[in-house]
């Protein structure tokens, strides 16, 4: 977006990306990822529904054949990016970059020099610094599978996990989640997590908590996982993949040469999204140590906010307030706004709204066992300040939370609006 802007104004623009254009989530993210859990939903509904007026015999996932439909989607996205940028004048690179000085940058064997600079550099997998580490699979190698192996361990209780392993078990993998602490989906709504700990493990994920994997051994082509926590433990599988956290992918960027200050979430910014060491720098999504979660919409913000302060000078600044975040398990679980722990810190007057949903039409027409809702509600205002649901299209639901907060609309107005009926967004009404 800021590339484009920035042309369209007459600018001289130059892009460079180490990897395909088209970005995380275009290829190796949400989009790739999303065709996936289609077909793990297909796998769900059908289970769920045997015996409740649905017959399927045999009805599972072709991994080769779906990863095929999966490549439709991503193997466009490089050459039409690409094409795109050469019809609006953009130059591309490909290439690792680094700093030189303030404002001047080698990628390859050339050198470009800018009166800007702005860093959407995106993340990569957290070191472990454990032995063994290079025999851990990530995710963009996790979405590129052409077979599905029989066994995986899923290393970390993140959203990656989560989401990989409800594929994964669907697609008749055996499947083990190893997670350091006692608590997963840290972010999440802690009683919502909970439920969706069941259900994952009713469909076959093992979830070990309180397990610290230390070291990954290679024998004979099986991988050895050692841990510590509640005992010492050794796990085997067939692959080991990366669900431990992501960081900011700019540590080769050799930034002090241009006085980029960072921290471990990114790049010093301003509230403008200005580096607060260096004024030609801006970073916009992953890069950046702003106040944003990492998420495909923020980056998006983020950047349309810098092409605007680039342009216009410093004069747009983010709201991250009402941004949903999904983790797409089966069912899935949203969240928007703060957390009760959160709140109560913070001295906030509130009221709570809490049930288990999984009596309520919504989740017994398809079956779902485990759902429920959480809602946070100022006392004063009773203004939305926050909302968790664990449920059948919670995904959608959580926007309609989002614009509600975005907006000022109270729980007032959400009570009174007319729903179409039956649908999981009636639900609302009983849910503030």
């Amino acid at each position: 977006v800021p590339a484009y802007k920035c042309r369209s104004e007459g600018w001289d623009v130059a892009v460079i990306d180490s990897r395909p254009f088209g970005g995380t989530c275009a290829l190796r993210g949400c989009d790739p990822k999303k065709v996936l859990v289609g077909a793990a939903e297909l796998i769900d509904w059908n289970n769920r529904m045997t015996g409740n007026g649905i017959f399927s015999k045999d009805t599972r996932i072709d991994w080769p054949s779906l990863m095929q439909f999966k490549q439709t989607f991503t193997e466009p996205v490089p050459k039409n990016s690409e094409k795109r940028f050469t019809k609006a004048g953009i130059t591309t690179f490909h290439g690792r970059a680094r700093f030189i000085d303030k404002t001047t940058i080698m990628v390859g064997d050339s050198t470009l020099t800018g009166r800007y600079v702005l860093i959407a550099s995106g993340a990569k997998p957290a070191k472990l610094n454990i032995p063994g580490e290079e025999f851990l699979t990530t995710s963009d190698q996790f979405l590129e599978l052409d077979v599905l192996p029989e066994k995986i361990i899923f290393v970390g209780g993140g959203y990656i996990s989560f989401e990989f392993a409800h594929i994964a078990v669907r697609a008749g993998a055996k499947v083990q989640m190893l997670h350091r602490s006692a608590r997963p989906l840290v972010g999440f709504d802690p009683d919502l997590v909970n439920q969706l700990v069941k259900a994952s493990l009713e469909i076959g994920v093992d979830i070990q908590l309180n397990t610290a994997v230390e070291a990954i051994e290679k024998n004979s082509g099986q991988l050895a996982v050692h841990t510590s926590g509640n005992a010492k433990q050794v796990f085997e599988a067939d692959m080991v993949v990366h669900g431990a956290g992501r960081v900011p992918e700019i540590d080769d960027m050799d930034l002090e040469k241009a006085g980029v200050s960072r921290e471990k979430r990114g790049i010093s910014v301003n509230e403008y999204l200005q580096s607060v060491s260096n004024p030609a720098v801006y970073a916009a999504g992953d890069a950046a140590a702003s106040d944003g979660p990492a998420l495909t919409p923020v980056a998006s913000m983020e950047g349309h906010i810098v092409a605007s302060n680039l342009i216009n000078g410093n004069h747009r600044t983010p709201s991250y307030l009402g941004i949903p975040t999904v983790v797409f398990t089966i069912p899935p679980l949203a969240s928007v706004g703060l957390l009760q722990e959160t709140a109560k810190k913070q001295g906030i007057r509130f009221k709570t709204k809490h049930s288990d949903t999984s009596t309520w039409y919504t989740s017994r027409r398809v079956n779902i066992k485990h759902s429920g809702f959480k809602v946070l509600v100022e006392e004063d205002s009773n203004q939305i300040l926050g909302a968790h649901i664990l449920g059948p299209h919670a995904e959608e639901i959580i926007n309609i939370f989002g614009i509600a907060m975005r907006s000022g609309v109270s729980t007032d107005d959400l009570k009174l609006m007319s729903y179409s009926y039956p649908t999981s967004s009636s639900d609302i009404s009983y849910m503030v």
